[in-house]
């Protein structure tokens, strides 16, 4: 145990005298990170103090960043600088303390591969100003005769991103990527392939979207009684027609299938009129509800209207916002 001299007829007052020691105890590590320093009682037995005396320079030494209390425990002497993945100590990594963390474990990879540190800054920096011009803009890829599914997509995307996103056929994407120096593509992955061969000669990040399993759908429709009417729809025609195949294999010819686009108003007024049962997108759901509400007079009984929850996976949106640094 380290001794603690006091000096009763030094000019110098006593609780300074042993702020300075056990200070100088933690600097030249006598006292490491983590080390528990000795009770209030004990200390008081070796210095002569009184134990209120050593409290106060207990509590200057945690005001000052050297220890730390934790209840129920006792005084430990912290970790500073790098030791133990501590706190960086500029201000804005105070504010953001979990940033600054992965940002130091990213610049000490950094460094240990033999980058510099002005290196470093410049890979962080132009990563980040791409990734901003390219949030700045985000297509949303489509094939020319389902321009609907791109719609949805688009739908969805600027709800849950909350930024403005433009539709493009597949077939033009070459001449609108040829007319800007950054974007970022999203598209469905039945089309990534073709969207990508476009995309990768013009060094323009492509980002292929999840789409939604319809596993509650389907598992209602399973257990639809026999003979029931089906309305799908949808501002996508290819979501349509991919649901007839679906629901046709599970169920043959059990069930009847119509499928609509919104804008479509002689197939829509003929499902609401002949559905017990109608599942639409969300984007399409406001859309039928008006069309079944002006149809009321003419239907005994109202169908069941099922809005599909999203086409996009939440998983894919969650990773398009970190990518565009969007949250």
């Amino acid at each position: 145990m380290i001794q603690f001299r006091i000096q009763p007829d030094s000019d110098i007052p006593a609780s300074t005298q042993l702020f300075n020691q056990m200070r100088f105890a933690i600097a030249s590590r006598q006292y490491s990170p983590g080390y528990k320093l000795p009770s209030t009682r004990a200390l008081a037995m070796q210095t002569g103090l009184h134990r209120n005396t050593i409290s106060k320079v207990y509590r200057q030494l945690e005001e000052d960043g050297f220890v730390e209390s934790l209840a129920g425990s006792g005084i430990y002497v912290r970790a500073q600088g790098h030791e133990g993945g501590s706190k960086l100590q500029s201000p804005i990594s105070q504010k953001y303390p979990e940033a600054a963390k992965i940002l130091q474990k990213a610049l000490d990879e950094l460094i240990s591969e033999g980058y510099s540190l002005n290196q470093a800054r410049e890979i962080f920096l132009a990563e980040i100003d791409w990734r901003l011009r390219c949030s700045a803009r985000v297509l949303v890829a489509a094939p020319s005769e389902d321009l609907g599914v791109g719609e949805l997509m688009a739908y969805e995307l600027e709800e849950y991103l909350e930024i403005p996103v433009q539709i493009v056929a597949i077939n033009e994407l070459a001449a609108i990527l040829d007319k800007t120096t950054s974007a970022t593509v999203v598209t469905s992955r039945y089309f990534i392939n073709d969207v990508e061969a476009i995309a990768a000669p013009k060094s323009v990040r492509v980002i292929p979207l999840d789409i939604y399993d319809y596993s509650k759908e389907i598992n209602f429709l399973k257990n639809l009684p026999k003979d029931q009417c089906v309305g799908i729809v949808s501002l996508s025609s290819g979501i349509g027609h991919q649901a007839e195949v679906i629901l046709h294999g599970l169920r043959g010819d059990d069930l009847l299938i119509m499928t609509a686009q919104p804008q479509d108003n002689y197939k829509l007024q003929a499902i609401v009129k002949r559905a017990e049962v109608i599942i639409c997108d969300q984007a399409c759901f406001t859309i039928v509800q008006t069309a079944v509400h002006a149809a009321s007079e003419d239907i005994i009984r109202p169908p069941k209207l099922i809005k599909v929850e999203n086409y996009i996976g939440t998983n894919s949106i969650n990773l398009l916002k970190r990518e565009l640094g969007l949250g």
